[in-house]
């Protein structure tokens, strides 16, 4: 008798677990052209860094990509087919994003910051097959839910960091996976569902598979007493001017992840003046029906078309005084390598005789403020702006810079 009672505890927490942890899956349809699956990311045969990698119905030559990790509470490796594919992936499919759902190493299989590891090197392998799966690489954004929210909000407020620290500790946040190590993790926007952000800050989930609570074994140690070790493995404090957009979604009503912790990340964007915006779902509860409405899905892509539009007007720029001849073979011309440093070391392109070099500075919804051969940032007002660099050869380079 006892162990059936203690079956059925098992088995209520488990579809407790499936319906908050790993939101829903049940609704929606998914449609796509191809899929590429169990492609293993890091080179190492393992299935925790296998990736499902889907197309658009729509055939073309390339597509932008969302990368989209699943909720697990960080405590599942191979649930990248329950990674809200018939709701959030389905939506960002339909308009015309390839979709990415990778797995990742559960605290089990290591602690943090494995896990940001595995996320970082998915989009590093999708830049470096590019070609194989028909990959923008322009556009690299990141999605995820619940603990894959937390992980994607990590991607996106780390970019160009090698380490987080804390006090005492110090926590390596770029990892060597894979063979791609060469490129950029750094991603172009971020959407983020009912993710944890400060997990030193919020409510405690406690692990009904084991003892203590599910972040204390992602970190490795439970709360008390290790505040640094939780620290470095929160989003809002490493949030900086030069973080790509990101939007949250949480439901007022989430009986998981309180609402704070998108509150939280939102503010401290918002104090670093970086596009973001927080939807408040009435009632929305953790992975509930209420929050993958088609008004909420709608929301989140329209904020990455925006996002990819305004990084696409600073990447594509007509020079003045130009003929319509002239300004069609320009527009032609392939963009030059992307850039995560700031453009101090631009000018070291006319060492390579590359002049004269023109300075297009843009604001992040794509508006020109100023065109020059000299960079003048002590003009600019506080801000992020994307700068165009255009050399006489054609050759263009485009980079995110903060004026603070």
């Amino acid at each position: 008798m006892k162990s059936i009672f203690m079956a059925s505890c098992l088995l209520m927490a488990t579809m407790a677990f499936a319906q908050g942890f790993g939101g829903q899956q049940s609704s929606g349809n998914m449609e796509y052209s191809e899929k590429f699956a169990d492609q293993n990311y890091a080179g190492d045969g393992k299935t925790y860094h296998m990736v499902d990698i889907y197309l658009p119905k729509e055939t073309k030559d390339s597509y932008p990509v969302v990368i989209h990790t699943y909720g697990s509470a960080w405590s599942q490796n191979n649930s990248k087919g329950s990674a809200d594919l018939n709701t959030i992936c389905a939506a960002y499919l339909k308009a015309g994003y390839a979709v990415a759902t990778p797995n990742h190493r559960s605290a089990s299989d290591a602690i943090y910051p494995a896990q940001l590891h595995d996320l970082k090197a998915v989009a590093r392998f999708l830049r470096g097959n590019a070609a194989k799966y028909k990959i923008d690489t322009s556009f690299i954004a990141m999605s995820g839910f619940s603990s894959g929210g937390h992980l994607s909000s990590l991607v996106a407020t780390t970019c160009g960091l090698t380490e987080g620290k804390s006090g005492s500790v110090t926590v390596d946040l770029v990892g060597d996976l894979g063979e791609f190590t060469s490129f950029s993790s750094c991603i172009d926007g971020a959407v983020l569902w009912s993710p944890p952000t400060d997990i030193y800050t919020m409510n405690p989930i406690n692990n009904f598979m084991g003892s203590g609570t599910y972040e204390g074994a992602f970190i490795g140690v439970e709360r008390e007493g290790n505040k640094d070790k939780w620290m470095v493995a929160s989003s809002p404090y490493y949030a900086s001017e030069d973080d790509p957009p990101v939007i949250l979604f949480h439901g007022t009503s989430d009986q998981i992840v309180n609402k704070e912790q998108s509150q939280e990340l939102y503010d401290s964007l918002k104090n670093h003046n970086v596009v973001t915006e927080l939807v408040s779902v009435q009632g929305g509860t953790h992975g509930g029906n209420e929050m993958y409405v088609d008004e909420n899905l709608n929301k989140a892509v329209a904020f990455l078309n925006q996002a990819r539009e305004a990084k696409a007007t600073a990447a594509v720029v007509t020079p003045p005084d130009t003929s319509a001849q002239d300004t069609a073979k320009t527009d032609t011309v392939p963009p030059g390598i992307v850039y995560d440093t700031l453009p101090d070391a631009l000018p070291s392109l006319r060492s390579l005789g590359a002049v004269p070099v023109t300075y297009d500075v843009f604001s992040l919804d794509g508006t020109l403020v100023s065109r020059s051969s000299v960079l003048n940032k002590d003009a600019l007002r506080p801000g992020v702006y994307y700068v165009v660099t255009r050399t006489a050869a054609g050759r263009r380079d485009v980079s995110r810079f903060v004026k603070k």
